[in-house]
């Protein structure tokens, strides 16, 4: 059965965080990362039994004494808001009373989650999807101690957040180190260390399935490691650790039909969760190399054109004008076959190897252009931040409580839009504000407000914050533009 009809059938990528299981896109046609070179046939006379007492005894107890004290499990609690009324979800009373005037309830729900230690000072790393919403987040240690947390950072490219201990004292935590993930081999042995349907901290051991995984969740850089490790519904971020008891990876999700671990399951390489950490370690932020591209992969046909062997790399197809890239002398039609010498498959292993380098180095990019592969020096650039293209509307305003940023060419290219976008793009609403009840929506594009164009997130303050009666609103929602007239 193909990965796509298992999807039709029901298999999805959750999450694994218990009490919450968030729900992934299924794999759709995902493809192997890595191509291996053919590994000649082992004598048989290679193998042999365990010749003594100790061979026997061999065991995963000395890594699993270093790691473990390392794992927490994140308890997060959230208000979630639930109908009073029974009928409230019934088509039909809702029909006559209209959605908004049936009364809710605040509920308090609970989730549980892994995180991992990465600083004695009390920092943990863990899922973002964890902790997402939560009004209070705890972490309970292997030795049974607890503590109150802060949440630092949530990192929703990388379905990463970054905790820490709120009133730490004396206390100092154990650390744990990180690998080198692009040292990782598919087979080599790993252990999946997490707090699994909240039965408490728990090891199983397993192998690494594959590399460079795409299609299991919907972040901006996919390059997971897959392993046959039993990973369950409250690993989620639970460390993945290597036999010398380095973490490896974050566990993030599984491959699923029924919930439970069937040996499918996906780690955030420890690359890409160490520079969140090490963001989160020193109290700044995560400042991110932009390329400046569009891409796509290289299929058959493609490679046959451009005369390649095969089809690899990363296929430039668009560029962001007076980007990066373009400025580096790249054009449309380029193929990216190599970061540092490291092959790039596909343009999701392009931006994960871009986005582990540091603002300001120097690499080595290998192109095809018209037949001819070259090598090409590129310094990596930051992406714009935008802290000065953004608005907050509150108090009286029909718009309080709505967060916005002016579109620009990065914005436009992470949320795939044409690169000469115009608007403002709504970047948060505040529950329960007259925004979310007009029915406004994070990633809702604002193109005019009562005939003025959105241009400038300053416009949007400046035309958002008057009291009119009638507001006439034109917006891009999910690549459909949508009017609409609201009292003010």
């Amino acid at each position: 059965m193909s990965m796509r009809a298992m999807a039709l059938a029901g298999v999805a990528v959750v999450g694994l965080a218990v009490g919450g299981t968030i729900a992934f896109s299924p794999w759709n046609s995902p493809t192997q990362a890595q191509v291996v070179a053919p590994v000649a046939p082992v004598a048989v006379d290679s193998r042999q039994i365990p010749q003594s007492d100790a061979e026997v005894k061999l065991s995963f107890a000395p890594v699993v004494k270093a790691a473990s004290p390392s794992v927490v499990n994140v308890y997060a609690t959230r208000i979630e808001q639930q109908a009073a009324s029974p009928f409230a979800s019934d088509p039909f009373f809702s029909r006559f009373f209209g959605r908004g005037q049936l009364q809710t309830r605040p509920r308090e729900s609970q989730s549980l989650g892994s995180g991992v230690i990465v600083d004695a000072g009390g920092v943990i790393l863990t899922n973002r999807h964890v902790i997402e919403g939560a009004t209070d987040v705890r972490i309970a240690l292997s030795d049974g101690r607890e503590f109150a947390v802060d949440i630092v950072i949530e990192d929703e490219q990388t379905d990463l957040a970054v905790l820490r201990v709120r009133e730490p004292g004396d206390a100092v935590f154990p650390a744990i180190g990180f690998a080198n993930s692009d040292n990782l081999l598919v087979g080599d042995l790993v252990l999946a260390i997490g707090n699994p349907f909240g039965v408490g901290q728990t090891v199983t051991s397993g192998i690494v399935s594959a590399l460079a995984r795409t299609g299991v969740e919907s972040t901006d850089y996919e390059f997971f490691i897959q392993t046959d490790a039993a990973i369950n519904p409250g690993n989620s971020g639970g460390a993945l650790v290597d036999l010398n008891g380095n973490l490896v990876g974050i566990n993030t999700a599984i491959y699923s039909q029924t919930g439970g671990s069937v040996g499918i399951g996906f780690a955030i390489p420890a690359n890409m969760a160490r520079l969140v950490a090490d963001a989160g370690i020193t109290g700044g932020q995560i400042v991110r190399p932009w390329f400046g591209a569009k891409m796509q992969s290289v299929n058959s046909d493609i490679a046959a054109s451009l005369g390649m062997a095969g089809p690899r790399g990363a296929l430039i197809t668009e560029l962001a004008p007076g980007g990066p890239a373009e400025r580096a002398g790249f054009a449309s039609g380029d193929v990216i076959l190599s970061v540092d010498g490291v092959a790039v498959n596909d343009p999701s292993s392009f931006n994960f190897r871009l986005a582990t380098k540091a603002i300001g180095d120097t690499t080595q990019l290998e192109r095809v252009r018209a037949g001819k592969t070259e090598k090409v020096s590129f310094t990596i650039e930051a992406a714009p931040t935008g802290d000065d293209l953004v608005a907050v509307i509150s108090g009286a305003s029909r718009f309080a409580g709505t967060s916005v940023r002016q579109i620009d060419a990065a914005l436009a290219e992470q949320k795939d839009l044409p690169y000469d976008a115009r608007g403002v793009i709504v970047t948060a609403i505040e529950p329960g504000s007259p925004a979310e009840q007009m029915g406004l929506r994070v990633d809702d594009v604002i193109l005019s407000l009562n005939d003025v164009t959105m241009d400038t997130a300053k416009v949007f303050s400046d035309t958002a914050s008057q009291r009119v009666r009638t507001w006439q609103i034109i917006l891009q929602r999910d690549g459909r533009v949508n009017r609409s007239i609201v009292s003010g």
